[in-house]
């Protein structure tokens, strides 16, 4: 018989024998207030009430913080086309001078675009027009900075190039007053700052564009802390951009032949995932599930919140000491490797994609820290997503059927994945995807350069009708980020081949029915065994 106690989000195992003791989950680190716990004297081999107690009082603590800090969140804004065009479309001046300047940046980018292909030269300056297409976002500052790193994930909208360029997007901005940060603080937590904090940083260190981070102590513990802070006016802004592109939207699905997605769909299911961006009780709820489903391994950190310093507007929560994942020499300088937080980074997004299929949303190297103990810290929770579970197993069925080479297996699993309808005939694309899955599994699956796979697939996904979920250029994304990371420290290194002991392990242990038959199906053809790939 065993008990399960929960204490900051891991399960504590009360096991039954010789009366019963405390195990806490591999990797998991006793706080001082769970120590006591483990030190409580035990009445007749069996711990006393009172430890239980004060594992059931913190948890109900922590519940009790988060609920305020619910209740502090309650006006915050969600994403509603009908609330926008209501209030956008009684303010036409406004709405008219963003047009404009929106009209004007993207207008001349369209012009160039057109005398490109009136001049023969489209492909030949596709580059160069991405990195121009960047440039354009980023001077209209965040809702498109926001857009364009969407779009970066997406290759059933965009080439390769545009993909790789607007995946180059960074959210600096400059920062705002500390005069506004922190009478927002103050504003939304109802307490003066030198209640809170003993000391915060004079300047942020870092700036985004929905928000900036400030490097702060906590006056009751002590405790060093990141107060991130949401930009003033930042929903008036992105309010009004999402008014005027949704229209835009209806635009393109009636006149944008080329384009075969559904427009609108994509920016409402767009805009409203940067609108749960703006409410940081759900980032911080995000980060909680995330350290729960995630954190059991060593080797991944995911900051702890401080709900009662937390709100619709100010987000407050651990601060991780770390280097950027992209920072090789100073890793290395900590006597790490980055091959080796690459992996684990490899693993821990096989995991959530497949596994518990909860992931992040955000990936890119300022979001991944190497901490001084060689851990992985996951950072930024405001953008997650959710793969189906039938997807789950339909993704591990399609790289078995991409190692069989059985192309029209693979076919058939886009209708599993959700990338066509049900009415879309494939046979059309079998042949496609042989051509390019041939020359690309000209080596063995292993030595197979992940990019090189997503930019040929997405060139395929970009010549067919098909609607690519947002989980799953997320997750391409996510795997594509780490193994550019990797390359720098070994040119030889393929994500494909650090993947494949997640791959074997679940085929060879799930016991869903599913995977039972992608196993067997990878082992056998024809009632043969394969002994050669």
């Amino acid at each position: 018989m065993s008990l399960v106690v929960s204490a900051g989000g891991h399960p504590f195992y009360l096991q039954a024998g010789k009366g019963f003791s405390i195990s806490k989950p591999k990797g998991y680190k006793i706080c001082p207030r769970a120590a006591v716990v483990e030190a409580t004297p035990r009445v007749n081999g069996s711990p006393s009430s009172t430890s239980i107690q004060v594992l059931a009082t913190d948890r109900a603590e922590e519940l009790k913080a988060e609920a305020r800090a619910l209740a502090r969140a309650a006006d915050a804004s969600v994403y509603s086309p009908q609330l926008l065009a209501k209030k956008y479309g009684s303010r036409p001046v406004k709405a008219v001078k963003r047009t404009l300047e929106i009209l004007v940046a993207l207008g001349t980018f369209a012009l160039k675009l057109f005398l490109d292909q009136k001049n023969g030269t489209l492909d030949q300056n596709k580059r160069k027009r991405a990195a121009e297409l960047r440039t354009i976002f980023t001077r209209l500052g965040p809702t498109f900075i926001k857009l364009g790193q969407g779009l970066s994930t997406r290759p059933d909208l965009c080439p390769p190039e545009y993909l790789e360029e607007l995946a180059q997007l960074q959210d600096a901005l400059p920062t705002f007053p500390n005069a506004d940060a922190f009478s927002c603080i103050e504003t939304e937590l109802g307490m003066p700052l030198e209640s809170i904090f003993s000391s915060i940083s004079p300047t942020p260190i870092a700036a985004a564009s929905l928000g900036q981070v400030y490097k702060a102590r906590l006056k009751y513990s002590g405790k060093t802390v990141a107060v991130k802070v949401q930009r003033p006016g930042i929903e008036e802004a992105i309010g009004l951009d999402f008014y005027l592109i949704r229209g835009l939207g209806f635009f393109i699905n009636k006149y944008v032949d080329i384009i075969t997605t559904d427009a609108v769909a994509l920016i409402d299911e767009f805009a409203s995932r940067v609108y749960q961006e703006l409410n940081y009780v759900q980032e911080g709820q995000n980060a909680r599930k995330f350290k729960m489903l995630y954190a059991d391994k060593e080797d991944i950190l995911v900051p702890d919140i401080f709900w009662n310093y937390t709100s619709g507007k100010v987000l407050t929560m651990e601060w991780v000491d770390g280097v950027k994942l992209n920072e090789q020499a100073a890793i290395e300088r900590q006597g790490l490797k980055l091959l080796d937080l690459v992996t684990t980074g490899i693993q821990c997004s096989l995991r959530q994609l497949l596994e518990y299929g909860y992931f992040h949303a955000d990936p890119h190297p300022g979001n991944l820290l190497a901490t001084p103990e060689g851990k992985l810290a996951f950072l930024d929770f405001g953008m997650m997503s959710e793969t189906p579970e039938e997807a789950r197993f339909a993704i591990i069925g399609h790289v078995v059927h991409m190692v069989n080479r059985d192309y029209e297996a693979m076919a058939r699993d886009y209708y599993a994945l959700d990338f066509l309808s049900a009415d879309v005939d494939v046979s059309p694309i079998v042949p496609a995807l042989r051509d390019f899955f041939d020359d690309a599994l000209s080596y063995t699956v292993s030595e197979l350069n992940f990019k090189t796979l997503v930019d040929g697939l997405g060139s395929v996904l970009y010549q067919y009708p098909f609607n690519v979920p947002p989980y799953y250029a997320l997750i391409l994304r996510s795997l594509t980020v780490l193994e550019g990371l990797a390359l720098y420290a070994d040119p030889n290194f393929k994500v494909l081949a650090a993947s494949y002991p997640y791959f074997a392990k679940r085929l060879l242990t799930d016991p869903n029915p599913y995977l039972r038959d992608a196993l067997i199906e990878l082992l056998f053809k024809d009632g043969r065994f394969r002994y050669e790939q």
